[in-house]
């Protein structure tokens, strides 16, 4: 619960500081370097997704994304059966990954991420949510994990896409490898 009153009290000061005009300006994650800013983005030909997955369960697959190297959020998916529609996570592998408008989804009001190219799989997202029971087949992210759970997946979503729009958005590359 401490936890969580934390986080609160740290976005209500980050509200504050917007609504004041007193914002800072957003430092993407992968531009720190030994607590260190540096001047220019990563330069890099597109943005690099890496997820490890780490722990395996009846109810779910948990793991860690990293973006460019740098370690970003947790993850959470179905737990591996066999690549069923709907109640599976989606094979290891590298695959094309490309930002989905709200516009473009009935279901998500908000900017995500579509995987492309999943063998015998279609609209397999990155999207908000905390537990298996909030996706059919897609990748949940959060900043925080339990078992079966990720937490703070609406600002880990956030800032996964913040960051991503920083990179260019383009030519997004996904890896998945099971540890």
């Amino acid at each position: 619960m401490k936890k969580i009153n934390r986080w609160l009290v740290k976005l209500l000061q980050v509200v504050l500081r917007a609504l004041k005009g007193n914002e800072r300006v957003y430092t993407p994650k992968t531009q720190v370097k030994d607590r260190t800013l540096t001047n220019k983005p990563t330069e890099v030909k597109g943005v690099n997704l890496l997820i490890i997955r780490d722990t395996f369960t009846k109810e779910s697959t948990v793991g860690r994304l990293y973006i460019n190297g740098e370690s970003f959020c947790d993850t959470l998916e179905n737990p591996w059966l066999d690549n069923q529609r709907n109640i599976s996570c989606i094979p290891e592998g590298q695959y094309k990954v490309r930002l989905r408008l709200a516009r473009e989804s009935a279901t998500r009001d908000y900017l995500h991420l579509l995987v492309q190219d999943v063998p015998n799989r279609d609209w397999i997202l990155f999207h908000r949510g905390n537990t298996a029971k909030d996706t059919s087949g897609c990748i949940l992210v959060g900043n925080g994990r339990e078992q079966d759970i990720v937490e703070n997946s609406r600002l880990a979503m956030d800032l996964v896409m913040q960051e991503l729009i920083y990179l260019g958005g383009e030519n997004i590359n996904l890896i998945i490898k099971n540890k």
